[in-house]
C-alpha cells in the first residue's frame, strides 16, 4: 500500500487505489512512495508518485478532479501544462476522475497528457511504458445525467435554445419562454455548461457547441412514449396532402394540437425519402379532427397512416410551417425521430441536418 500523507476524500481515495493497482501491473515500475500536496506546497497538483523503472526515476503529476467533465478537465490541463513546463522531463501529468467521455479523452491525449479513470479507462505513457485500455460502456451515472438532460421538460429548454443556438438567454427568459421552473433551466444550464456545450457570459447562456449537443441527444434518443395508433385511409398523393393541410390550418397559434412529423415533416423541411406511410403527432382532440378530415379506419396491418399521441405534448409546442397549413415539427424534434427509424431515416436525417441545422461556430 502507497504512503499518505493527508486525509483523503472518497473519489481521491479511489483514484489512488486505481493508480496503485494499475502501477502493480507493471513489472518495469518500482514504486518508491507518493505524496499528497497541500494548498501551500510548491505544486499545484494533488498527488505525486515517485517511481523508477529500468531507465530512470519519474514523477508523476496526478491531479484527481471530482468529475471528467469538459469543464473541469480543461482547466486542469491548463494547470497540467504549467506543472510540466515547470517541471523536466521526468514529469509525467496525469489526470484522475471518476468517468473520462471519449472526448475529454482525446483532449488528454491531443495535450500530453495520461488519463485514469475509475471504470478502467487509461492511457500513460512515459519511458518504455505504454498503457492504453478503453472501457465501451458508459458508467451508469454518466448515462443517467445524459437521460435528465434529454427529458420532457428538459428538452423543452433545448428545443427553445436549437432554435437560435447563438441567441443569448437569461435563466429568466428561457424559462418563460420554454414553460418550465427557473430551478429546472438552471438544472440545464449547469448540465451544458459541465460538457462545454454552452458558455456563459455577463449577459446570458447561448449554445457555443449545438453540434455536440444534438450529437449526444441523437445518440441518447428514445421514441417519446405514448399511444400509436394506425389506420388506413383511401385518400392518397395530393387528396390526402390537401386534407391534411386544411385541418392542420385550423390548429391554434399557441394550441396546437397535431403536426406532420417524421417523413411527413421532413418532406416539407427537405424532402430525401419518399414513404407510403403518413406520420403525425397529435393530442386526443387533434386524433378525433385528424380521423374525420382523412376518412381514416383502425387498421391492425396494411395502415398507412400513423399517429402518435405523446405524453409530453412538448413536441407539438415545437413546431414551424414551411408551407400554408402544413405544420410540421421543427427540424430538431424531425432530425431525431428520424434517427431512429431505420436505415433509410438515417439518411433522411442527415440530409435534413444538412439542410437545414447548419450552425456558425
Amino acid at each position: 500500500m502507497l504512503k499518505v500523507d493527508k486525509l483523503m476524500n472518497r473519489t481521491e481515495l479511489q483514484g489512488r487505489e486505481a493508480l496503485e493497482s494499475l502501477l502493480s501491473q507493471i513489472p518495469v515500475i518500482g514504486i518508491r512512495d507518493v505524496q499528497w500536496e497541500f494548498p501551500l506546497a510548491s505544486h499545484e497538483v494533488d498527488l505525486i508518485v515517485h517511481l523508477q523503472t529500468a531507465e530512470q526515476p519519474y514523477q508523476l503529476f496526478c491531479d484527481i478532479l471530482p468529475s471528467g467533465q469538459p469543464r473541469y478537465v480543461n482547466h486542469a490541463l491548463l494547470k497540467m501544462r504549467e506543472e510540466v513546463t515547470r517541471g523536466g522531463p521526468e514529469v509525467v501529468p496525469i489526470l484522475i476522475a471518476p468517468y473520462f467521455s471519449p472526448a475529454t479523452r482525446e483532449a488528454c491525449q491531443q495535450n500530453h497528457v495520461g488519463y485514469l479513470d475509475l471504470e478502467g479507462n487509461a492511457r500513460i505513457s512515459f519511458g518504455s511504458v505504454f498503457i492504453d485500455r478503453q472501457v465501451s460502456v458508459k458508467p451508469v451515472v454518466e448515462r443517467r445525467e445524459l437521460k435528465s438532460l434529454f427529458r420532457p421538460r428538459s428538452a423543452q429548454v433545448l428545443r427553445v435554445m436549437l432554435r437560435a443556438p447563438a441567441r443569448i438567454w437569461r435563466v429568466a427568459e428561457l424559462a418563460q419562454a420554454s414553460g418550465v421552473s427557473l430551478g429546472h433551466v438552471s438544472n440545464v444550464r449547469t448540465g451544458l455548461l459541465d460538457r462545454e456545450w454552452a458558455t456563459a457570459s455577463s449577459d446570458g447562456l447561448y449554445l457555443s457547441q449545438p453540434d455536440l449537443l444534438l450529437d449526444a441527444w441523437r445518440d441518447s434518443y428514445e421514441a417519446p412514449a405514448g399511444e400509436h395508433k394506425r389506420f388506413y385511409t383511401t385518400l392518397h398523393g395530393s387528396a390526402l396532402e390537401d386534407a391534411a393541410r386544411n385541418v392542420l390550418s385550423g390548429n391554434g397559434e399557441k394550441d396546437l394540437w397535431a403536426a406532420f412529423a417524421s417523413f411527413s415533416a421532413a418532406k416539407w423541411l427537405a424532402p430525401y425519402a419518399r414513404t407510403s406511410t403518413h406520420y403525425f403527432y397529435a393530442n386526443h382532440a387533434g386524433l378525433e379532427k385528424l380521423k374525420t378530415a382523412l376518412k381514416l379506419e383502425p387498421s391492425a396491418k396494411g395502415e398507412n397512416v400513423m399517429i402518435t399521441l405523446p405524453k409530453d405534448e412538448g413536441v407539438l409546442s415545437d413546431t414551424v410551417e414551411p408551407a400554408p397549413g402544413a405544420i410540421c415539427t421543427s427540424p430538431v424534434q424531425t432530425y431525431l425521430d428520424l434517427s431512429i427509424a431505420g436505415e433509410r431515416g438515417e439518411e433522411a436525417a442527415q440530409y435534413l441536418r444538412q439542410e437545414r441545422m447548419t450552425w456558425p461556430n
